[in-house]
């Protein structure tokens, strides 16, 4: 058990883009955080005209409220709500250092220069607390360097800690110690950043830019180097280095514009000095790459924050577009479509794995362009081995958590077979280090084995894994023999411990017929033979609702029957769950949208990883919420209020009104339980990989004297309260912000919110309104209008506002 204070009040020493991230990610974890920069060297026009003078306190702090404002304002949003931000005060380096002296962990995160940083802690030391924690941000500069000259007691409480950006995002942290760190001080770091900051903590060596950044540069500088000296247009690459072959939508060149072409160019001539005797050195040294870098600065295409880099974002004729940039006449232009056999071949194939393998295979200028990628990266990676890491493990994850790869690279090598591979990479040029050779020679065919141990080469036999308690694999029990049924929709799993577990697994988790049989099959199982259930989603999200195309079509061919019928099945299960003797607890992450959002209101408790979010998003679709989910928001939000005697409907219910109309989805699950998806009881875990051992605590906590919630009476506020809401749609439709057929479907949402055309509030039951929920719908479905905005959304991803 560690002695030391827990970690409750944070410094963050910097207030630039990564500090002000890592000050509002600490708020969002319920930290209090003081954030601090320089003192501004000159008065603004706004201050001098106010008649300030650079004595003055909000002069002084302006800086450090400058970057705090920037992560309150940033997109994506940096910041799970208006009430996370609150956390964050704001000083300077100058007046406060006293304050940071105090806290409990200071984290430096100023300009990556070595003297600055040296400076500033040798001020910081004066006013240290014996048990305050430091670390540094630094993302290459080497720990030991910043740490040289600092005193023993300083030395002992200091190490790396390297986010990734945006920290909210981006699990990874590498942690850094220094040979003299306390064992104490760097657990409980890795311990909080895992559990309250919700981290993938990856310890790495103090080697240059640790593990992730390193392999990332380097991966980075070699595709550039590549594409320019083989004619391959921005397009193709993004094309064939993204989603394609498990990484994501950025791929290459728009990850550069992300970076910054700058900060890219600079990372890539560190790592040149730092790595002299390096085989990455002739691409991070590239003449071709140089050239085109500099002639993009001489034109201020630096990404993203210049507005224009490899890509240039275009507005035509009302219609947005990136228009990439020509890597030989260095002129943005329309973008055109890959044309490539390999692309073609593997667009329709569902999983990256066997997309990666058919690529590997493909005889085209796309395979040509995958062969070396892949293939230089696992070579690079193992002949890291044992300098950045003593085993492949820590790179894994760190490229995983880091850079959001579906796999790492020795986890990609092993599903394409290693010896296979090996031999396939040494002919094209791009051997394995020796160790990859050995391993095989004594027989041991993979990196990992059993999924619980892992290849060691500097002792030439396997390791095993570090144990992760609270990071459950269904996959892994479902290759134990745990699956207890299941068919194309969903898998019922033997959790252990008297916990089964429902795994939507149907094409974007929708709720289709097979989904509803397999959840009808789980209640029935749990409640003869488990204390509880769990349903959970499969990959990125929870679930995305009905299938819109099913729903479509049969609204199309007035198949109206089947319509009803599926409404009236998931607006039963939501009736049961709320009354089922055992608890059911909905395990989310991602999106959970429509239906799914209804299934999630329904259950017993929700345990919501931070990112998630949850909303009603039918309007988008011309429709309504009918699986219960009008009644639901009414229920959580409506009824409480009207408990007091003399209390007004109307606020609570055009809350409702305006969150259902306006599809709002929460940003993360903070923000969803704010807008009533996720109840107050409810809980939020930080770390994603958690969720399912927190559901499962959950249920067995609740199990013992388990009360079913039960069905309960509705407030229906009745026809003076939808005169209101009616008067509010004429009015947005006048100042032009409703269309005519946003205005029917405002109107019908009135209807069932307020319970219809009632003479005086009363309170009815709750199939009182999934009847209304369940006619508006139909009533929509049949409208021509309603399918039309179906049917854009399903091809163009965007609603159509017809």
């Amino acid at each position: 058990m560690n002695d030391r204070p827990p970690i409750q009040n944070c410094v963050v020493l910097g207030s630039g883009t990564m500090g002000a991230s890592i000050a509002a990610h600490l708020a969002n974890a319920g930290l209090g955080v003081l954030l601090l920069d320089v003192l501004p060297s000159a008065l603004t026009a706004a201050e001098a005209g106010a008649g300030k003078s650079l004595a003055d306190e909000a002069v002084r702090d302006r800086i450090a409220r400058e970057g705090l404002v920037r992560a309150q304002t940033s997109r994506p949003a940096s910041f799970f709500s208006r009430v996370a931000s609150s956390r964050v005060r704001v000083g300077n380096l100058a007046d406060d250092l006293d304050q940071a002296g105090r806290a409990d962990w200071v984290i430096e995160a100023v300009v990556e220069d070595l003297a600055i940083k040296q400076d500033l802690f040798r001020r910081l030391e004066r006013n240290l607390a014996a048990e305050t924690v430091v670390s540094t941000n630094t993302s290459g500069l080497p720990i030991a360097a910043i740490a040289e000259g600092m005193s023993e007691s300083f030395r002992r409480r200091f190490l790396g800690t390297h986010f990734f950006n945006p920290p909210r995002y981006l699990p990874l942290l590498e942690t850094i110690p220094l040979p003299d760190t306390e064992p104490e001080v760097v657990a409980q770091v890795e311990a909080m950043a895992a559990h309250r900051l919700g981290k993938t903590v990856v310890r790495a060596k103090d080697t240059p830019n640790f593990i992730a950044n390193r392999l990332g540069s380097v991966a980075g500088a070699f595709v550039l180097d590549y594409a320019l000296r083989n004619g391959y247009s921005v397009e193709e690459v993004d094309a064939l280095t993204g989603p394609l072959i498990g990484r994501p939508k950025t791929a290459t060149f728009r990850l550069f514009d992300w970076v910054g072409l700058d900060v890219a160019s600079a990372v890539r001539g560190h790592l040149a000095q730092a790595l002299p005797q390096d085989e990455s050195t002739s691409y991070l040294q590239s003449e071709p790459a140089d050239r085109l870098v500099a002639a993009m600065a001489e034109r201020g295409w630096l990404g993203n924050k210049s507005g224009a880099g490899f890509y240039r974002r275009v507005v035509k004729d009302g219609v947005e577009a990136y228009w990439p940039l020509d890597l030989e006449t260095l002129e943005h232009r329309p973008p055109r479509k890959p044309e490539m056999e390999g692309l073609s071949r593997v667009q329709d194939v569902p999983e990256a794995l066997e997309r990666v393998r058919l690529l590997l295979d493909a005889h085209d200028r796309g395979g040509e362009l995958v062969r070396a990628v892949l293939f230089h990266g696992l070579a690079y990676a193992s002949r890291r081995i044992p300098e950045i890491a003593d085993t492949p493990q820590p790179i894994d994850l760190a490229v995983r958590a880091g850079f959001a790869h579906e796999r790492g690279p020795f986890e990609l090598w092993d599903r394409l077979g290693v010896a296979e591979a090996a031999e396939r990479m040494a002919a094209a040029g791009s051997p394995a280090a020796d160790w990859v050779t050995e391993m095989l020679d004594r027989g041991q065919p993979s990196f990992y084995e059993g999924g619980i141990q892992v290849i060691h080469p500097a002792s030439a036999s396997y390791q095993r894994l570090p144990e992760r308690p609270l990071e459950i694999s269904l996959a892994a029990r479902r290759s134990e023999g745990r699956e207890i049924e299941a068919n194309e929709g969903a898998s019922l799993i033997d959790l252990g411990d008297d916990v089964a577990v429902l795994q939507i697994r149907s094409k974007g988790n929708s709720l289709d017929e097979d989904v509803l049989t397999m959840l009808d099959v789980a209640l029935a199982r749990t409640e003869s033979e488990f204390a509880g259930l769990i349903v959970t989603g499969q990959g990125e999200d929870f679930s995305l609702g009905a299938n819109l195309f099913l729903l479509a079509a049969a609204a199309q061919s007035s198949q109206w029957d089947s319509i009803d019928s599926g409404i009236r099945a998931l607006q039963g299960l939501g009736l049961r769950l709320r009354s089922f003797p055992r608890p059911v607890v909905m395990a989310l992450a991602g999106r959970v949208l429509g239906g799914g959002a209804e299934l999630a209101m329904a259950g017993s408790r929700v345990v919501a990883a931070a990112e998630t979010y949850v909303g009603l998003v039918e309007t988008a679709a011309g429709l309504i919420p009918a699986g219960g989910g009008c009644k639901e928001l009414l229920r959580r939000i409506v009824n409480p209020s009207m408990q007091t005697e003399h209390a007004g409907a109307l606020a609570f219910v055009q809350r409702v009104f305006e969150t259902i109309g306006q599809s709002r989805v929460g940003t993360s699950a903070e923000e969803s339980r704010i807008l009533g998806y996720v109840g107050p009881a409810d809980r939020i875990v930080m770390n994603r990989q958690h969720t399912l051992a927190e559901a499962k605590r959950e249920v067995l906590h609740m199990a013992t004297g388990f009360r079913p919630a039960g069905e309960e009476r509705v407030y229906a506020a009745g026809r003076d309260v939808l005169a209101a809401l009616r008067v509010g749609v004429f009015m947005a439709h006048e100042a032009a912000e409703l269309t005519d057929y946003e205005v029917v479907i405002g109107n019908k949402l009135a209807e069932v919110l307020t319970g219809g055309d009632l003479s005086r509030p009363t309170w009815v039951s709750e199939s009182y309104f999934l009847e209304r929920e369940r006619e508006a719908f139909l009533s929509l479905c049949g409208e021509e209008k309603t399918q039309q905005r179906m049917w854009h959304l399903l091809q163009h991803k965007k609603p159509l506002r017809n």
